[in-house]
């Protein structure tokens, strides 16, 4: 690993062995970029890659020069207005007016390791040797504004990390319009672009379009990542797969709104900026002040999709998530919503807990229902104390009786709401975010805390804090069940509006912070009405997200799947629920719930009392089974192998770090009359190992990886007495032992 510069070619090269980055200083004291793919032996000069010609019609920078345009050069941190009239990473307004800035190289640094960003989740180091940062200064000596721009490259890995901060150095106030936290010019567009989107209940579904001329994007502009879109797309090369071609994946690291976008322009050249959406977006910088950008991060494979998602798990799993959780087998939790919703008692929250404790389930959670007078979605939000009804002695007395019986006790707050009948928005409805004069839209009947408020923040702190300092809670669900309207806040001057959406999500960050701070013991799962806040800037401070209010098994195959590609296996809850599925009112095997739920950090969303004997049978069967490989689950390297996406059957597996233990997860949604013979080939297997085959007999992993492990069930031709019936919505677990 090395950041080398090469004074007389003015050229940087970040090299890892993997990957190698290229920029140079350009004519114009600005930062060009070169190249960034498979590693390059380095050389003093790369020259060569900055190609200039004389085109029609172009402006150029330099009187008298015909060839220099920053419209045909790639560019590190791009302005408009200067010969580029593509969409830009940075833009300033200035007390004149004008929108034209002119950042030049000024200064660089190389350090050991990685800087933290104030107020930001980030990637980290543990120890100086695991990565190397390059911080490069450029400044506008006009308006006396600095740009620090961060690249960090890790060691062994295909990924660096890239940020941007603005200083104002000068005597009068900047509004910056625009910081992008990466930008990216390739030097053609011949890629399809990749991305992630949906809605509630059907989250990151996959889409694929080619790149064409023109602006390609996604984003969001509802105060939250959103289930619409999420913060991470790929470009790939046509034809790549799983596990050849070629691949870059971009993420961010932040949970509010984004742009995500893919200029290809009349030459071909594909520019891709990433970073808060400029949309409504402007912050004011008075002299002295400073705008860190969050974080984003760049994976590149030549070895297909599979590589590059592996290199974002490796690295979200043990360097973005943190914590006394970060590497320990997550707890199989009972959650009580879809067995009671509002209608409990403390008696039958037990009775709950009792079933799942005798059956294994090591942690009970209660949901929504359980403060103020929360019995409908009508009230109670922002009053986070127990409510007499329900719980007349109290969360801690629930949490004793659940601890009694050898289980861990949960709980749901939905931190950043409030409703109109509650004693909090009685005495601070000023603490709402509204426009003045303006209809104030609600979602789910409840309203949007300002959390751009350093009061709001530490009032729901102390809230928090209170409960969980007086009862023994060990789990969080972080509940966020509606997107921002009328965002406008009443301690912001007019000329800072802009700057509300930004300095919510710090507000939302700055209260995760000093909870995972204050309650290190506690695991905390991310929420927002399910996956409408999926995002690496949650797995910052909460390792584990619900990944959809959809529990249905047939649908979670594509939720999870779509996920897979950026975000590890540890992070995507998964539960067995109740059916008809209270989303679909789709009636599925047990066994496939289990078999899907595997996958991710498992649990239950029902009244196991509900069940029939054999049915509690094979829910200690599963739990047993959980127990057993959750590690390998959880912390393996996972495998896609048939796409839910392309037809009828879904196939992923995982293997365990040394290789020796892989379990394949195989799913069919429809049943087949007379069908074919069937298999799937396995990946990630060491070929000079012989495998056994849920105990059964061995085989090569050369051979399951060339030939295939069989799958053919008794769908193939004419059952016969012996042979499992299959059905809709088949699945199955292969369990591999070398």
């Amino acid at each position: 690993m090395s950041i080398l510069y090469h004074e007389g070619a003015k050229t940087f090269h970040l090299a890892n062995g993997e990957i190698s980055y290229l920029m140079k200083i350009l004519p114009n004291g600005g930062l060009g970029q070169l190249y960034f793919g498979q590693a390059v032996r380095d050389r003093e000069s790369f020259d060569h890659l900055l190609e200039m010609k004389h085109r029609p019609m172009t402006s150029y920078v330099f009187e008298g020069n015909k060839f220099f345009s920053l419209e045909h050069c790639k560019q590190e941190y791009p302005a408009y207005g200067t010969t580029d009239f593509r969409h830009p990473a940075v833009e300033l307004l200035q007390p004149n007016g004008s929108r034209v800035t002119d950042f030049v190289y000024h200064s660089h640094t190389v350090a050991a390791g990685k800087p933290a960003l104030a107020g930001l989740p980030a990637t980290y180091c543990e120890s100086g040797d695991e990565a190397e940062t390059l911080t490069v200064c450029l400044k506008d000596s006009l308006l006396g504004a600095s740009l620090f721009l961060s690249y960090t490259i890790f060691a062994g890995q295909s990924v660096i990390a890239r940020s941007a901060r603005l200083e104002n150095g000068g005597s009068e106030a900047l509004h910056l319009t625009n910081a992008m936290s990466l930008c990216l010019d390739l030097p053609d567009s011949d890629y399809e672009l990749v991305h992630f989107s949906g809605a509630w209940s059907r989250e990151r579904h996959q889409r694929v379009r080619r790149l064409e001329q023109g602006i390609q994007s996604v984003e969001s502009t509802r105060g939250h990542s959103s289930h619409s879109h999420n913060p991470f797309i790929m470009l790939r090369r046509p034809g790549t797969g799983e596990d050849s071609g070629e691949a870059i994946g971009f993420s961010l690291v932040y949970s509010g709104n984004f742009l995500a976008q893919v200029e290809v322009d009349a030459w071909d050249t594909a520019r891709v900026t990433m970073g808060i959406n400029p949309f409504g977006f402007d912050w004011k910088l008075s002299p002295g002040e400073s705008f860190q950008t969050p974080e984003a991060v760049m994976a590149y494979s030549c070895r297909g999709m599979g590589e590059m998602s592996r290199a974002f798990h490796r690295l979200y799993r043990t360097r973005l998530a943190r914590g006394q959780w970060r590497d320990r087998p997550r707890p199989i939790l009972i959650n009580n919503w879809e067995a009671t919703y509002f209608n409990f008692t403390e008696d039958k929250l037990v009775a709950i807990a009792q079933a799942a404790q005798k059956d294994g389930v090591e942690l009970f959670v209660l949901d929504d229902g359980w403060f103020g007078a929360r019995s409908n979605d009508f009230a109670g939000l922002g009053d986070w104390v127990a409510s007499p009804e329900r719980l007349p002695n109290g969360i801690a007395s629930l949490a004793e009786r659940i601890d009694a019986l050898g289980m861990k006790f949960g709980l749901w707050f939905e931190p950043e709401m409030v409703n109109k009948d509650s004693g909090l928005y009685r005495a601070h409805p000023d603490w709402m975010l509204q426009t003045p004069g303006r209809r104030a839209s609600h979602g789910r009947n409840q309203f949007v805390l300002d959390f751009s408020r350093p009061e709001v923040v530490e009032h729901i702190y102390d809230r928090i804090a209170a409960v969980l300092s007086e009862a023994k809670v060990s789990y969080i669900k972080w509940d966020m069940n509606r997107s921002m309207t009328e965002a406008y806040s009443a301690a912001l001057p007019p000329d800072r509006q802009g700057e509300l959406f930004h300095r919510y999500i710090l507000g939302v960050y700055s209260l995760y912070g000093r909870l995972n701070a204050a309650f290190p013991h506690v695991l905390f799962e991310s929420c927002a009405s399910g996956g409408g806040r999926f995002d690496p800037g949650m797995l910052y401070y909460a390792p584990q997200g619900w990944v959809s209010d959809n529990s249905d098994a047939i649908e979670r195959l594509k939720i999870q799947y779509g996920t897979s590609f950026c975000y590890p296996i540890s992070s995507i809850g998964a539960h067995v629920s109740a059916v008809p599925n209270h989303q679909v009112n789709r009636v599925t095997p047990l066994s496939t719930r289990a078999n899907v739920a595997a996958f991710g950090t498992f649990g239950y969303e029902l009244d196991l009392n509900q069940l029939t004997e054999e049915e509690r049978e094979q829910v200690r069967a599963q739990i047993a089974f959980m127990k057993e490989y959750r590690e390998v689950i959880q912390f393996g390297d996972f495998y896609r192998l048939r796409s839910p996406f392309e037809g009828n059957f879904t196939a992923w597996m995982v293997v365990s770090p040394d290789r020796r233990t892989a379990l394949v997860g195989w799913y069919k949604t429809l049943n087949e009359v007379n069908g074919p013979y069937r298999r799937v080939k396995l990946r990630g297997l060491d070929p000079e190992l012989c495998y056994t085959v849920d105990g059964g007999a061995g085989h090569y992993g050369d051979e399951l990886m060339r030939v295939g492990l069989l799958t053919t069930d008794s769908a193939a031709g004419e059952r016969q007495p012996d042979e499992a019936a299959s059905c809709d919505y088949d699945s199955r677990i292969f369990v591999l032992k070398a």
